[in-house]
């Protein structure tokens, strides 16, 4: 099973947090499973990372997982999840969590996350979301 984990999850997990998202992705790391990112996950996450020593080891450890690739139609996609949403009345307060939705929808991965726009965006675009 392929497993995309956003970036609220990853920040929870590095900052050895333990809630029962943390403790899903010690459990798929032990049942091996393919654990996943792609950019704008990336991106999020080293963005915050202000100690450099642990900037030096997120990026090793994420060098690990499998990446996601993201293109042209990965942002139209993402483009078309905000607007149809927002047609629907429901306003996503971070685009990027569209662009999130639109990397694992072409790549058909599990998404876990602690996000509550992924419900909304859930709604009109299936996401393999992982329920905990």
């Amino acid at each position: 099973m392929k497993v995309l984990v956003d970036s609220t999850v990853w920040i929870d997990f590095l900052c050895d947090k333990s809630t029962p998202l943390t403790k899903q992705i010690v459990e798929l790391i032990q049942n091996r499973e393919d654990l996943c990112i792609c950019g704008f996950v990336l991106t999020e996450v080293l963005q915050g990372i202000r100690d450099e020593k642990q900037y030096v080891a997120t990026k090793q450890q994420f060098n690990n997982l499998i990446y996601l690739d993201d293109d042209y139609s990965t942002f139209e996609l993402g483009a078309t999840i905000y607007r149809n949403l927002r047609k629907q009345g429901v306003t996503i307060r971070n685009s990027i969590d569209c662009l999130i939705a639109a990397v694992v929808i072409q790549n058909d991965v599990m998404l876990l996350e602690s996000d509550r726009d992924y419900a909304f965006i859930d709604q009109y675009f299936p996401l393999n979301r992982i329920l905990t």
